[in-house]
């Protein structure tokens, strides 16, 4: 079966993601219990916050989305020892959602112009689907993620979808949520926003150069 752009517009609109080895046909997913995440309570370890001080490496949003996703592919196949979910087939469907404004990936750069990590999603309406991460250089995709939180927040976005459990996540403060609960909170905050559609390129570097701080939990 051919996972189209349309289909996937369609299946984020009823919290349906797809996640299946390529060998098999697409198969679709709607978890129960959902795991998320509040922007403004993502907890960042001691380690963590030295690095946020520090901000050894620069990071862009909306600046290469398609070598995200395929860094984020090769990840994945290293990691797990066979090809990745995220075939050339996802990659072009997904880059439909970059074009439309829907689509986003945050990119973490060394001095020398490489790319080190960064990870992408899909937003719908408030929400912010985290799809996938990558990190050549160790914590650079959770440098990523904790610098969108605080962007996340400014710009109006409510509720992160994690999707499902992981460690790495819930260390970050993911948590659970009954699948009911979380299809009513798309319903509550929507499936587009104006203001929230279209390249966040200039938003985030402007949030970026002028970072202050992020709200969040003591570990």
């Amino acid at each position: 079966m051919l996972l189209t752009y349309e289909d996937l517009l369609a299946a984020y609109r009823f919290g349906i993601f797809p996640v299946n080895d390529p060998a098999d046909p697409v198969m679709w997913w709607s978890p129960d219990p959902r795991w998320v995440l509040d922007p403004l309570q993502v907890i960042i370890s001691k380690s963590m916050r030295r690095i946020l001080r520090d901000r050894p490496w620069h990071i862009t949003c909306d600046r290469d989305f398609e070598q995200v996703m395929r860094r984020c592919a090769e990840g994945k196949a290293r990691k797990d020892k066979h090809l990745s979910w995220i075939t050339g087939e996802v990659i072009d469907a997904y880059i439909r959602f970059y074009e439309e404004g829907r689509g986003h990936s945050f990119e973490v750069w060394d001095d020398r112009g490489r790319l080190i990590g960064g990870f992408y999603g899909v937003v719908t309406g408030s929400i912010f689907a985290g799809e996938s991460m990558f990190a050549d250089v160790s914590n650079t995709s959770k440098y990523a993620f904790i610098t969108a939180c605080g962007f996340f927040a400014q710009l109006g976005i409510q509720l992160i979808d994690c999707q499902m459990h992981s460690r790495h996540l819930e260390s970050l403060g993911a948590y659970p949520v009954a699948r009911a609960d979380y299809l009513e909170l798309i319903k509550l905050h929507g499936f587009t926003i104006e203001r929230l559609t279209g390249r966040w390129t200039d938003a985030f570097e402007a949030y970026f150069r002028n970072l202050k701080g992020i709200k969040h939990k003591d570990l």
